[in-house]
């Protein structure tokens, strides 16, 4: 079997790229979660990554659980504890990989992200959209709830009404409505979404590697934590920022008027 992923570095940035066009990226009955969480250790272990892409092969961005492959849960053979162990070490696996994600993460979504592959868009800090992408949070059309983590994800990103909608319907959501409702933050055409997201890439990987991910880690814990916790973590990792290289660099840069030069710093 062909990997699920095809892993490609670029200077400081990383692109991951679904590549199983034949069953529409699908993400369960495959190798994509071990894949995705080989690719996450990969990624935080080697500080030379700053920024990580992650698209489609084909038309389809991906379109989530393979629903084919659920037919073996709906009889009597499997029970519901083994279906909880399913979930628990396969799909649940992916959010919780890229949760831990050191790098900035920016979606390039290609084309339709259905159910999981929707939460998966969302499972990225950054979403561009090229005009052929659709979202759809579909799980209700096939009888089921959001088992990767949706619930968690979508309102984070929409808010909870949106989420709700969304949810309850199933309906897609095109590009532009996309845009209108914060899901992505550019809407391209086609040809170009690759480039636009390489140049956000670059953008971001200018900056040195190491307070990216500090600044990442700030914003995560932000979404859960209370504001004066928060700020003692600030304080804490403020200290280890003012201890690196790149802010050295920076403030001198500062005050000899030049461009600062972070290197891998």
């Amino acid at each position: 079997m062909s990997p699920f992923l095809h892993y490609e570095q670029r200077g400081a940035v990383v692109t991951l790229t679904m590549n199983a066009p034949e069953v529409r990226n699908a993400l369960t009955n495959n190798s994509a979660v071990d894949e995705f969480v080989a690719a996450v250790d990969r990624i935080n272990a080697d500080t030379s990554v700053r920024v990580m892409i992650l698209t489609g092969a084909g038309t389809v961005f991906s379109s989530g659980g393979n629903v084919k492959d659920m037919k073996r849960f709906t009889g009597d053979a499997v029970s519901s504890a083994e279906i909880i162990s399913w979930y628990r070490s396969g799909i649940q696996r992916l959010p919780l990989a890229l949760q831990r994600l050191e790098v900035p993460s920016i979606a390039a979504v290609n084309g339709p992200a259905v159910g999981a592959g929707c939460d998966l868009a969302c499972m990225c800090d950054l979403r561009i959209a090229s005009t052929q992408a659709s979202f759809a949070e579909s799980f209700i059309r096939v009888g089921l709830i959001p088992g990767d983590g949706g619930a968690w994800l979508l309102p984070r990103v929409v808010g909870m009404s949106k989420a709700m909608e969304m949810s309850f319907t199933g309906d897609a959501v095109k590009a532009d409505e996309a845009l209108r409702i914060g899901l992505v933050s550019r809407v391209v055409e086609p040809d170009a979404l690759f480039d636009e997201a390489m140049a956000l890439a670059a953008r971001i990987a200018r900056n040195p590697g190491q307070t990216l991910r500090l600044t990442k880690r700030l914003l995560r814990e932000g979404q859960h934590q209370r504001l004066d916790s928060l700020l003692e973590l600030s304080a804490a990792l403020q200290a280890v920022a003012h201890k690196t290289p790149a802010h050295a660099e920076a403030v001198n840069a500062f005050i000899d008027k030049r461009e600062p030069k972070f290197g891998d710093a």
